[in-house]
């Protein structure tokens, strides 16, 4: 046992919740020149923390070094040793381990095998995030040939649903699967407490586990949903029913692994851990359907590590925080139709113009009531989270009133035809004014007039392209652009001029009344 210790190889960083991948520590352990070329078996050990994950890979470790003699499990009074583990309510292993010791072992048919275990840290402690969590048990099944889910007790319908995600999470980052994503999945259900119901072991498990994921007409559709998607994730499904160790073992400060107090879990362990890892049953690591060797296994935990360090992939959420964000979106959603009928009911499809002061009336009006037809909606996730979601319902709404006024100032009949007009007038003005400046001899200013109105009109036919054929938009931009500054001005001057004359009237006005008026006093 003391030729090998665990290995560090996926790291988790307790500040920003982020994954690295140690590739050194990983190359020593699966590029040994003996075993980089050797089809591999990946034998994991993943579930919630405190649940002896570690301890049992111990065992594991203790056979594949004994596995020639009857009696691996040792001494009862033997302590035991390999992965890190502690009695007590603290988590000991984080991120992912592998035990730099690769074991070789030889099938019936010749061919040479490299087995790896692999200890995961345990999910839903204190310090682990969901997607801490749903990372870990994906990495490990992406990577395993046999996942081992570790549970206590019993299988609880929330087990199945967090399974359901993780495994979800992990199909996720597989591109291009057209077999079933993941290999073999064993229930081991710890503390088994009742084996009057079903015995200790494969076939009570078998039996067992039958009983729990079958699918049924009668079930709710959710319940169903869960069941079939772990069937469509694993190409074998199996379960182990292992009795409780003693409560002297589970209770005891300095208890270092000895099996002096439990006799029924050292017998089933003899029966499991040998079944597990005979040659006969090790399955080596397939993705969709190629084996896969120890140098390929590197290159694959680079990619998916890579995968997970991106934001390809959306954030796993629990349970409150999925359901308050689809209720906050059906809310918005919500909102979002009742300003929409309105507002088409004013000026959508192919309903008249209207003036732009009447529409951004109603505009205001439809905007108020789609925000308290929100507020009035009862939401989960407290006010703070909620307050996001009504922040995105006004920037959708200040869109969605941006494309009916242009969908609206589109049926002003002279909007449409600006440019053209106002070029077709500059074109008559600049003609008109060309032929004027050659009949009083000013022919130089007749040249200007006739280059501007080749400018202009090269402009109209330019713009009449565009139009037609969709292309060089900025261009066309820029021609509506100055018709419009163009027609500004104009439109500035001629104001200007009729409010001049107005002033230059009102004197003679003025006097004319004061005449009026005094010629009736008279």
């Amino acid at each position: 046992m003391s030729s090998g210790r665990p290995v560090q190889i996926v790291n988790v960083c307790k500040e920003d919740h982020s994954f690295s991948l140690d590739i050194e520590a990983l190359s020593q352990v699966l590029l040994a020149p003996e075993i980089r070329d050797k089809h591999v078996v990946v034998v994991s050990v993943a579930g919630a923390f405190r649940k002896g994950k570690s301890f049992l890979l111990d065992f594991m470790l203790r056979y594949m070094h004994r596995k020639g003699d009857k009696n691996w499990l040792g001494k009862d009074d033997e302590p035991l040793t390999g992965f890190s583990w502690r009695g007590g309510s603290e988590p000991e292993t984080t991120g992912i381990q592998l035990w730099s010791e690769v074991f070789l072992v030889q099938k019936n048919d010749g061919t040479e095998l490299a087995v790896v275990l692999m200890d995961t840290q345990g999910a839903f402690d204190a310090q682990s995030t969901v997607k801490d969590c749903a990372t870990i048990f994906a990495l490990s099944t992406m990577t395993s040939s046999v996942q081992i889910y570790n549970l206590s007790q019993n299988i609880q319908e929330d087990d199945l649903q967090q399974l359901q995600l993780f495994t979800e999470y992990g199909r996720l980052a597989m591109d291009e699967i057209f077999l079933k994503p993941f290999q073999s999945l064993m229930f081991l259900i710890r503390d088994w407490s009742f084996p009057y119901e079903y015995t200790y072991g494969f076939k009570g498990g078998s039996d067992f586990l039958d009983k729990r994921l079958q699918v049924k007409e009668t079930q709710h559709e959710e319940l169903q949903s869960v069941r079939e998607h772990i069937y469509s994730c694993f190409t074998n499904i199996s379960c182990f029913l292992l009795p409780h160790p003693g409560l002297k073992v589970a209770t005891h400060p300095s208890f270092q692994g000895q099996l002096k107090v439990a006799p029924e879990f050292r017998n089933q362990l003899m029966d499991l851990i040998p079944t597990l890892l005979h040659p006969d049953n090790l399955a080596e690591k397939e993705i969709n359907g190629n084996k896969v060797t120890c140098m390929g296994l590197v290159e694959f935990f680079k990619a998916y590590i890579k995968i997970y360090q991106g934001e390809d992939l959306p954030q796993p959420k629990t349970m409150l925080m999925a359901t308050a964000e689809a209720n906050n979106l059906a809310a918005v959603a919500a909102s979002k139709e009742l300003y929409y009928k309105n507002m088409e009911k004013v000026c959508g499809g192919d309903l008249p113009y209207v003036s732009p002061d009447s529409l951004e009336e109603k505009h205001h009006f439809f905007f108020k009531e789609a925000l308290h037809a929100f507020s009035s909606t009862k939401k989960m996730g407290g006010q703070e989270f909620c307050d996001r979601y009504q922040g995105q319902l006004e920037m959708e709404l200040d869109e969605m009133w941006q494309s009916y006024q242009k969908h609206n100032e589109s049926k002003n009949l002279f909007s449409a035809f600006r440019t053209p007009a106002v070029l077709f007038v500059l074109v008559c003005i600049l003609y008109i004014l060309s032929g004027i400046f050659l009949f009083i001899g000013l022919a130089t200013f007749a040249l200007i007039c006739d280059c501007a109105l080749g400018v202009v009109m090269m402009a109209m036919l330019t713009w009449a392209f565009i139009r037609y054929s969709g292309r060089y938009r900025p261009v066309g931009g820029a021609i509506d652009q100055a018709a419009g500054i163009v027609l500004e001005q104009v439109t500035l001057q001629a104001v200007s001029g009729v409010g001049s004359a107005v002033e230059g009237v009102r004197p003679s006005v003025r006097v004319a009344l004061s005449y009026w008026c005094k010629c009736r006093s008279q």
